[in-house]
């Protein structure tokens, strides 16, 4: 692509949750696609927040990139943002995750996820700003939906408050649209891993069990499990959704869900053997009763279809990614420790 090319197809882009797993990597890869890109974080303690600076540390650094501290429920800075700054595009991924934390706070759950999503739409609609993709979940399908999931399901019965809230803020993103022409990808993401993954996911802990060669729960059958999506292409999807947004006519808009997974269900025992292959350990596995909440396989013909992608990274050459950068990581930081 020509300079001039880039210059014409360049947009001013607010990333929302820009310093968290998926923000970090798509605004390195937006800036490195010519876009100029403002990101938005509050760096809160859901986890160690300095895990977050490390990870828009290096794209803060690009020209580009210009990252901004605050929270997405914060009126006056958002009106200072979007007063200062002619957007293009707003890309929506600041929330509060995790089943279990909605359950012990769902308050707080609904305040940054529903709350802070109402504000920024408010916000938008006020600056004439028609181009959003919203983060969503498949969490949202609930536990009695039939595999494949499709975006068809009528998605009625979330079954945790983080379920519901991204199902709230899918509902608010299409009464904008109905309302007032706001163009809206909702991308439903399937469990997405690789480099700077939530340390929370099982991913982290079973990896941790295997190198002090520990024994791996799996409870229930050891069949149930989640569709994993590689970091990478959770970014190309956001950013071709990006893209085909900018390249609607005006008077045009449009409301899509779009699945973006693997379309393939991992179990917990097929994660403790893919990882331990990749280590080169012998997996023990604890086995216990209970079960687990399982995500069915997406059904990513609609993303296929919309955006001309379809996930493509296999699990365990993901996982290997994942364990390559994790080690060359702590290598760095026992270099940087010293003697």
């Amino acid at each position: 692509m020509s300079a001039v090319e880039t210059a014409d197809r360049a947009m001013r882009i607010l990333v929302t949750g820009a310093a968290g797993f998926i923000g970090s990597h798509l605004c390195e890869r937006l800036t490195n696609d010519g876009h100029s890109v403002w990101g938005l974080d509050n760096f809160d303690d859901f986890y160690d927040p300095e895990l977050k600076r490390r990870n828009i540390s290096r794209v803060g650094l690009h020209p580009r990139m210009h990252v901004v501290e605050g929270d997405v429920r914060d009126q006056i800075l958002l009106d200072g943002l979007f007063g200062t700054v002619p957007f293009d595009l707003v890309i929506h991924l600041a929330a509060r995750p995790g089943v279990q934390p909605s359950v012990n706070d769902p308050g707080l759950c609904y305040d940054v996820n529903v709350t802070g999503t109402l504000r920024l739409l408010e916000t938008m609609r006020r600056y004439r700003v028609s181009r959003l993709v919203f983060a969503s979940s498949s969490s949202v399908y609930g536990d009695d939906a039939a595999e494949p999931l499709s975006e068809e399901h009528a998605a009625g019965t979330p079954s945790s408050p983080y379920a519901a809230s991204k199902r709230s803020g899918e509902l608010l993103c299409h009464s904008w649209h109905h309302r007032w022409g706001l163009s809206v990808y909702c991308l439903r993401f399937f469990t997405v891993y690789g480099p700077r993954q939530r340390p929370d996911l099982a991913i982290n802990q079973f990896l941790t069990l295997l190198r002090q060669k520990k024994p791996v729960p799996i409870h229930g059958d050891g069949v149930t499990g989640l569709d994993y999506t590689h970091i990478d292409d959770a970014v190309e999807a956001a950013s071709r959704a990006a893209v085909q947004l900018r390249q609607l006519p005006p008077n045009a808009p449009i409301f899509r869900i779009l699945n973006v997974g693997h379309g393939r269900v991992i179990g917990l025992e097929e994660l403790a053997e893919t990882l331990s292959r990749v280590l080169g350990v012998k997996a023990r596995l604890s086995r216990g009763g209970g079960g687990m909440r399982n995500t069915q396989a997406a059904d990513t013909s609609r993303l296929e279809e919309e955006l001309g992608y379809r996930p493509r990274i296999d699990f365990a050459d993901g996982v290997s990614r994942y364990v390559e950068w994790l080690e060359e990581v702590e290598s760095a930081e026992v270099v940087t420790a010293g003697p």
